[in-house]
C-alpha cells in the first residue's frame, strides 16, 4: 500500500465529516436566515438583525476555511452538505408558502 492509500484511507472519514458538518451548518445557516427576514418584515430589531447576521456568516466562513485548510476535497464535500441543507430548506419553505 503506498502512502497515497495510506492517505487517502485516513481522509475518507474526515470529508464525510465535513460534508456532515456542512449540512448541519447549513440548516442552522437558514433557520437564522429565516429569523432575521421575520426581524427584517417587522421593521423591529435592527440590532438583533445586524447580530444575527455575523452569527450566520462568521461560523460559515470558519467552517469554510477550515475545511479549504483541510484540502479541496473537504472544501467541496462541506460546500455540497451546505446546498443539500439549502434545498431542503428551500423545498420546505415553498410548501408552507
Amino acid at each position: 500500500m503506498t502512502a497515497a492509500h495510506v492517505n487517502m484511507a485516513i481522509a475518507w472519514p474526515c470529508i464525510a465529516l465535513f460534508a456532515a458538518g456542512g449540512f448541519a451548518l447549513g440548516l442552522a445557516y437558514f433557520a437564522s436566515l429565516l429569523h432575521s427576514i421575520r426581524f427584517s418584515i417587522a421593521r423591529q430589531a435592527w440590532s438583533q438583525y445586524t447580530l444575527l447576521a455575523l452569527a450566520r456568516i462568521a461560523p460559515a466562513g470558519l467552517f469554510f476555511a477550515l475545511a479549504a485548510r483541510w484540502s479541496l476535497t473537504a472544501l467541496l464535500a462541506a460546500f455540497a452538505g451546505f446546498l443539500i441543507a439549502r434545498q431542503i430548506t428551500v423545498r420546505s419553505a415553498r410548501r408552507t408558502a
